[in-house]
């Protein structure tokens, strides 16, 4: 059973048409990665499944039930979202901004079982020297990993990440790919990723979704999607995609707007 579905939703800004009939679903246990360029509608998409924005039209679901009639705190019980921006809570320590993911749970106290997910939270992304920090004492690519924490400690059945890896190393890339991958694989998180590194998207995710002008393109394995026709009418780049490793990989070889102007 899909933990989460999208129903045909559609998204405008005024008169601007943003998404278009987006339809898809993410089983327990699985991690989707959502493609395109600048501007294709991913952000607005992640936005709308949240409750940020409300759809023009269309449906999100939750295990079953349509969000639009769960209250706030049900869907924070559920689902758990990490922008792309670490936010300014600079005055707040690591492990108290790890903690507010709990905030759905808690009542007066906060219990010794609260404190110890946060410390496994903080462990498994590579922060436990960090937890008394202050979080504006700390690099981006530290924040952005203090948010994915803080959205692993709320326990949800669904997570969505708005480009969680654009401010890191190359190594904590991997990391959190990894710790994604392996929690959804071990507890059937599904897992959402807006993400624009095409190979790392290939290694970590099951199926991708690349998205072109607010509509899907293409949905289905890495394999599935990611082809030279696909990156020329998507990305509008010439590239080679190899497979000759257990992922696919795209090797870019010129950009074909610009082939007109060499």
């Amino acid at each position: 059973m899909a933990r989460l579905s999208v129903e045909d939703l559609s998204f405008a800004y005024r008169d601007r048409q943003v998404l278009r009939g987006i339809t898809f679903s993410v089983d327990a246990g699985e991690v989707l990665g959502l493609v395109g360029p600048n501007g294709c509608g991913k952000t607005t998409l992640i936005r709308c499944i949240d409750g940020m924005l409300t759809p023009r039209s269309g449906r999100v679901v939750l295990d079953g039930r349509e969000t639009r009639g769960m209250h706030r705190r049900e869907v924070a019980q559920a689902m758990a979202y990490v922008p792309q921006s670490a936010g300014n809570q600079t005055a707040a320590t690591v492990f108290e901004t790890v903690l507010m993911g709990r905030r759905p749970y808690l009542n007066w106290t906060v219990s010794k079982t609260d404190e110890e997910k946060v410390i496994a939270a903080l462990d498994a992304l590579d922060l436990g020297g960090l937890a008394l920090r202050r979080v504006g004492e700390l690099s981006g690519g530290e924040r952005q990993r203090v948010m994915i924490a803080r959205a692993l400690v709320q326990e949800t059945g669904v997570i969505l990440l708005d480009e969680p890896t654009s401010n890191l190393d190359l190594c904590h890339q991997m990391g959190v790919m990894e710790v994604l991958r392996g929690l959804a694989e071990r507890t059937g998180l599904a897992v959402v990723i807006a993400i624009h590194d095409l190979n790392l998207a290939a290694a970590y995710c099951h199926r991708l979704m690349a998205l072109k002008a607010g509509s899907v393109y293409s949905y289905g394995t890495p394999e599935e999607v990611l082809t030279e026709e696909m990156l020329r009418s998507v990305y509008g780049i010439e590239a080679v995609v190899k497979r000759d490793l257990a992922a696919p990989y795209v090797v870019p070889v010129r950009g074909a707007r610009l082939q007109k102007e060499v």
